[in-house]
């Protein structure tokens, strides 16, 4: 199976309107909680730079570099699809037997 990975880049409610028509269609998530999905991200500066794929409208796929001043982000969470992880119980070891 394939991972996946990349981050959600969440915007402030304020800077999706000042950012108005422009960063629409890149936008996921409902009203407060809009982000974008991309698959990297540069924190350097005094700019956020995401970069992310995209499509053409003759269906070809683009790399496309979106940046938005870096007081516009209200945080970045990073977005992984792993086949195991995480915390399941210990079969072998019983409670009490150290």
């Amino acid at each position: 199976m394939k991972d996946t990975q990349g981050y959600a880049v969440f915007f402030f409610p304020q800077a999706v309107e000042a950012l108005g028509g422009a960063i629409k269609p890149y936008l996921q998530g409902e009203e407060g909680v809009e982000h974008v999905m991309c698959r990297e991200v540069d924190t350097g500066g005094a700019f956020i730079k995401m970069m992310l794929d995209g499509h053409t409208p003759a269906g070809e796929t683009v790399s496309l570099e979106l940046m938005v001043p870096s007081g516009m982000v209200r945080m970045i969470v990073s977005a992984r699809s792993e086949e195991a992880f995480g915390f399941g119980p210990r079969w072998g070891a019983q409670a009490g037997s150290e």
